[in-house]
């Protein structure tokens, strides 16, 4: 496990200036780590890696069955009418504006985000939010709360940036069972913000 800062990529991207990344630095410890899920650039917090190819399956598998609990802590703008509910609204890619991703309810893929408030700041009009992603889709997170017109603070992408504001999403909680104990791990990790 590592604990991602925002703005390190979890994997390398294109070109020289992009090799600097969150595998590429466990790896220089760790020779056979492998990276199981990611995390956006701009977003912080547990990124989970395994000790070789085995367990990297094992633990891959775990999250394409949705046997992994996810929980992230974001600030949004504005005030949720419900303390709780789901986000039941399917994803695609953007194609004209890579890398964006949108909804589409005619060919997008199934996606769905639950969500419970935890505090709203009216002074600055935003809530503090525990978003649980059921799947995991890529900027799942970020579309579906822009979506119901809630955007993440300092998303230059979907709509809430401010000025030298990182994105306020942070990946705050994991749990699962080992594939070979079957012990629960419950990995956690404090937001920055």
């Amino acid at each position: 496990m590592l604990n991602k800062p925002a703005g390190l990529l979890a994997v390398p991207g294109r070109g020289a200036d992009k090799q600097d990344c969150a595998a590429s630095r466990v790896q220089a410890g760790f020779a056979d780590a492998l990276i199981v899920h990611r995390l956006d650039m701009a977003t912080s917090g547990l990124l989970l890696f395994a000790r070789g190819a085995t367990m990297q399956r094992q633990l891959s598998c775990l999250f394409s069955q949705r046997q992994v609990v996810k929980r992230y802590l974001a600030i949004v703008s504005g005030c949720l009418k419900n303390p709780q509910g789901e986000i039941d609204l399917p994803l695609n890619r953007d194609w004209p504006n890579r890398p964006r991703q949108k909804v589409d309810l005619e060919t997008g893929k199934s996606s769905l985000t639950r969500y419970r408030v935890l505090a709203y700041e009216a002074s600055t009009d935003t809530t503090r939010l525990e978003l649980m992603p059921v799947t995991g889709r890529t900027h799942q997170l970020r579309v579906h709360m822009a979506a119901i017109g809630h955007p993440i603070i300092g998303d230059a992408l979907y709509g809430a940036e401010y000025p030298k504001q990182r994105l306020l999403l942070h990946a705050s909680a994991l749990s699962f069972s080992h594939p070979y104990s079957a012990e629960t791990l419950s990995l956690v990790s404090e937001a920055p913000f």
